[in-house]
């Protein structure tokens, strides 16, 4: 049974909502004495009342017709009353916490609908992965929608998956109610060469009457950016500067502006609003990827608002940009987006616009949390075993999987390496000169700032590692490793020492998947995120503890990054420019083609 009563379709109810607009039948709740924020009209209006019948908004106005003996009448106090906030694009995987404990985290900090892509956990364990986080999605106070997965594997033939998503999965998915639409198209070379199957996924979800997501991570603006958009994509978060979001909002795309815990987008692509002066009206706010100490320090949607605001947004646009935006966006503003008459009751009570921390949320007509905090308990999640056992390496990993030849026994030579920019999904391509050792190995250097990176395939037990070097995370010792590593979601490991990597990578073949931090042959920081290797099922604040633990942990070893294994988790995601490691060798994104390590 479920602990959450379960919402009812507008179609079902709106006769009851027209009789108590009507004063016929009393509501069940009425606000009064807000400063209600009309994000259809950008107005703010003071006094109006809120009357609300089945979860929804019967009436806004003046409800004294619509009071009865068991109404529950809340004054607002003056409080700004403010939609839900909803967040465009959202892989909860990456909170490393299940659908539950997430919803735990984000409802007090006023994000009452997600729009979650799944293929995180799509590239683990297919179609029965998807459908868990969709059970798990309903019946909760968060409204949980879901993208379909379009890309699993991300980049075939460049990475090997636990599972494919195949244009048949597609078009049985479009059926289910909760899926909304198609998750952000990232192959994109398949989309402009006319792939049968890429371009099977987008028209059987417009067939469908549902929306399609993108991923357009280039620079090129020109033609191949109009090919990408005439097919029906409709949107893209990949945009990291004002020009590319300026000139997605010029085809039609809307403008999906990014501010994650890694990513760290809206001070350059807000400039399309507060500089460049586009219509707002198609800019959506998401946050992709958010980690557990960013949603119980900062919040969620709500801190992307106010980041909006603190670059010159006007708050009421801010808070069209993550209410009536997103909802057109998705073609749900009949229930969502704004407090008019027919939408669900998520309603915020924000004291100050310009920092927008609700006191109070409300959704489906019920204040579920006050003071950031829940009022209610959201069960902790169970996984069957099949979701809990994913780990399925050939064998027990060796240093000697990490040796890495020059082929010139102590020459010098020039290698590719993959440099990481902090707070940027992108990487860099450089070529960097080093010296092998008297057996022609290359070796980790501090002095270089170059650690040694390995992808072990850890879902068929094929054996199959893909080895390089990165450049930026400033490690002076050790090793890490994750099981979080976008897309396919292999065994990534990175460190100075080959014995401390292979311990790194056996501990979590033995944990079931998470993350680890190991030094001098001892672990010192680790993360079991046994759920597909992606996920715990322990509540947000332990993992939380567990998270600070890790980033101390990667401090010791010298690692001065904000949140480095956020940006460790993306080395090897071959469809964002422009060098990537996969566990099949390195990938030049930019010409989609493996490219060797060596050079010279």
């Amino acid at each position: 049974m479920s602990l959450y009563p379960i919402r009812k379709h507008l179609y079902e109810i709106g006769h009851e909502l027209v009789a108590t607009a009507t004063g016929r039948t009393p509501a069940d709740v009425i606000i009064r004495s807000g400063r209600l924020v009309n994000v259809i009209t950008r107005e703010i209006l003071d006094g109006p009342d809120i009357a609300i019948r089945f979860g929804r908004i019967a009436l806004v106005g003046d409800a004294s017709k619509c009071r009865g003996r068991d109404t529950l009448v809340i004054d607002a106090k003056g409080s700004y009353l403010v939609p839900g906030f909803l967040d465009g694009h959202v892989h909860i995987e990456s909170s490393m916490v299940t659908v539950g404990q997430f919803a735990k985290a984000v409802l007090p900090y006023g994000t009452t609908a997600v729009f979650m892509d799944p293929h995180e956990i799509a590239n683990v364990l297919g179609m029965k992965g998807i459908k868990l986080m969709i059970e798990e999605g309903k019946n909760l106070p968060l409204k949980v929608y879901t993208t379909m997965p379009s890309c699993v594997p991300a980049a075939p033939g460049f990475e090997d998956t636990g599972a494919e998503i195949t244009p048949d999965d597609i078009s049985t998915a479009m059926a289910w109610d909760e899926v909304v639409g198609l998750g952000e198209m990232m192959n994109f070379p398949g989309v402009l060469a006319g792939d049968p199957d890429v371009h099977k996924k987008i028209a059987s979800t417009l067939k469908a009457g549902k929306v399609v997501t993108g991923h357009y991570a280039v620079p090129d603006l020109g033609p191949n950016l109009s090919g990408y958009v005439s097919c029906g994509i409709l949107s893209c978060h990949e945009s990291v500067t004002c020009q590319e979001s300026l000139a997605k909002l010029r085809l039609g795309m809307y403008a999906k502006l990014r501010e994650g815990s890694g990513w760290k987008n809206i001070k350059e692509t807000i400039k399309t609003y507060t500089e460049a002066d586009a219509d707002p009206r198609r800019i959506v706010l998401v946050t992709d990827d958010v980690h557990p100490d960013t949603l119980l320090t900062l919040g969620h949607i709500n801190h992307v608002v106010k980041r909006v605001i603190e670059e010159g947004t006007q708050p009421i646009t801010a808070i069209q940009m993550a209410t009536i935006n997103t909802a057109e966006c998705f073609g749900m503003s009949r229930d969502l987006g704004s407090i008019t008459p027919g939408k669900f009751a998520d309603i915020l009570f924000i004291e100050d616009l310009a920092n927008p921390y609700p006191e109070k949320v409300m959704a489906d007509g019920k204040v579920i949390a006050e003071n950031r905090k829940m009022l209610m308990e959201i069960p902790v999640g169970t996984y069957p075993r099949y979701a809990t056992k994913s780990m399925n390496l050939a064998r027990s990993v060796v240093p000697d999987d990490f040796y890495i030849s020059s082929g010139s026994p102590g020459k010098s030579v020039r290698i590719r390496v993959i440099q990481v920019i902090e707070g940027q999904a992108i990487t860099k391509q450089v070529e960097v000169g080093v010296c092998s050792d008297k057996n022609g190995g290359i070796n980790a250097s501090r002095n270089q700032d170059l650690a040694k990176a390995a992808v072990i395939e850890r879902h068929k037990g094929t054996g199959k590692i893909g080895l390089g070097f990165v450049k930026g995370f400033g490690l002076q010792s050790g090793a890490v490793a994750s099981t979080v590593a976008h897309d396919s979601h292999n065994l990534l490991v990175m460190g100075m020492d080959d014995d401390d990597m292979a311990v790194a990578a056996n501990t979590l073949a033995e944990v079931g998947g998470g993350m680890v931090v190991v030094k001098r042959g001892e672990v010192i920081g680790l993360l079991p995120l046994p759920v597909a290797g992606l996920m715990s099922n322990k509540p947000v604040e332990e993992v939380q503890l567990k998270v600070e633990s890790l980033a101390q942990a990667w401090k010791d070893l010298g690692c001065t990054l904000t949140s480095p294994f956020m940006t460790m988790a993306i080395l090897s995601l071959p469809v964002i420019p422009e060098l990537r490691l996969t566990n099949r060798g390195l990938v030049d994104v930019e010409k989609f083609c493996f490219v060797p390590l060596v050079i010279s």
